[in-house]
């Protein structure tokens, strides 16, 4: 199943195009006839949505800090609590055990 046909697909429009093309034809659309323009399509939108989800998530990882800045400056802390389990040697002695235990299953 891929998205609708009729929002914009900027990388994908000659493809789209071409299969609203072959659909015209009832004898093509019913008996495969369209399938390898419609294999190239999802592929189209398959390139098409990894590249706007690099687009949307480029800025995460410095969003996400500023995020932890707030929070730590909002409750009077210091670090984040992923900051304390890393210098935590307990927490991370019991993941290490745990890296292992799973290794040797």
């Amino acid at each position: 199943m891929h998205p609708p046909l009729d929002r914009p697909h900027p990388d994908c429009e000659d493809v789209v195009k071409a299969l609203k093309e072959c659909h015209l034809d009832s004898w093509k659309k019913f008996t495969g006839g369209c399938n390898s323009i419609k294999r190239a399509l999802d592929n189209c939108f398959k390139l098409e949505k990894e590249r706007l989800l690099k687009e949307l998530t480029k800025d995460l990882p410095q969003e996400r800090k500023e995020a932890e800045d707030i929070v730590k400056v909002a409750f009077g802390k210091r670090e984040t609590f992923q900051e304390f389990l890393a210098r935590d040697k307990d927490y991370q002695k019991a993941m290490q055990d745990k890296r292992e235990k799973a290794d040797r299953q």
